[in-house]
């Protein structure tokens, strides 16, 4: 009785505490990446400008064209990216489909075959996959998932991609230009906004990875203040050579 009151208690503490982090990302890791996209280039193309010696209405013109072209662009490819990908997986999901329609059994000993392949014994392996063919709908998601890695249910929407990534893009390209836009005239405002937000930004990644907030946070900040600073010279050079 012991024994079995111990098992249960663990089997209770393991279903309890037994969870994982999400390993895709979710909405967090697009959303996130997005929006430092959108900080890294806008604060870039701002700095690059800035050292060619322009007025602050140039930097702020030149800003603000960033965010809307860099949101759009971003939106465009992603639900280019992804309606391309699922017309694909749908397009392999009739292939299936048919296949089933057409050749019933020889899918059914197919997905036994893969469940004896993964170590199941081959009488229960047939029986599981008889039982499981019955339903042809479930019978599509079942090879949909063993043969293609993917849920019919669970497709990816082209329209929700492109939204999320417009909306952060923009809201990432925004920071860099929101000191000016609320009466700054100098550079250095928009840079520490921008090295907050980028620091900001690495240490959320850091709830998708394994390394701790502060080193993804330094490790965001350094490399786009890098590509600030390399950005910011090119302009210097171009604008005297111009000049």
């Amino acid at each position: 009785m012991a024994i079995i009151e111990t098992e249960a208690t663990l089997h209770v503490a393991h279903r309890d505490n037994h969870t994982h982090r999400d390993v895709n990302g979710g909405w967090l890791r697009p959303a996130v990446f997005g929006a430092m996209d959108g900080l890294v280039s806008n604060l870039a193309l701002m700095t690059g400008v800035a050292g060619g010696a322009v007025s602050q209405q140039t930097i702020v013109i030149t800003g603000l064209a960033g965010l809307a072209a860099g949101a759009f662009s971003m939106a465009a490819g992603e639900y280019t990216s992804v309606a391309s990908q699922r017309e694909l997986v749908e397009a392999e999901l009739d292939v299936e489909r048919r296949e089933l329609r057409k050749h019933p059994k020889d899918e059914e000993r197919e997905l036994a075959a893969l469940y004896e392949a993964r170590g199941v014994e081959p009488g229960l392996a047939r029986e599981v996959a008889r039982q499981l063919s019955r339903d042809p709908e479930q019978a599509l998601e079942i090879h949909a998932r063993e043969e293609l890695g993917i849920d019919p249910g669970d497709l990816p929407s082209p329209a929700v991609a492109a939204v999320s990534s417009f909306g952060s893009f923009a809201l990432g390209a925004l920071l860099p230009v929101l000191p000016y836009l609320l009466g700054a005239t100098a550079l250095w405002p928009a840079l520490l906004l921008a090295m907050a937000g980028l620091f900001a930004c690495g240490a959320v990644v850091a709830k998708v990875t394994a390394r701790s907030w502060w080193f993804s946070g330094l490790r965001q900040l350094a490399l786009g203040g890098a590509a600030a600073g390399v950005t910011y010279a090119l302009g210097s050079l171009f604008g005297a050579a111009v000049g």
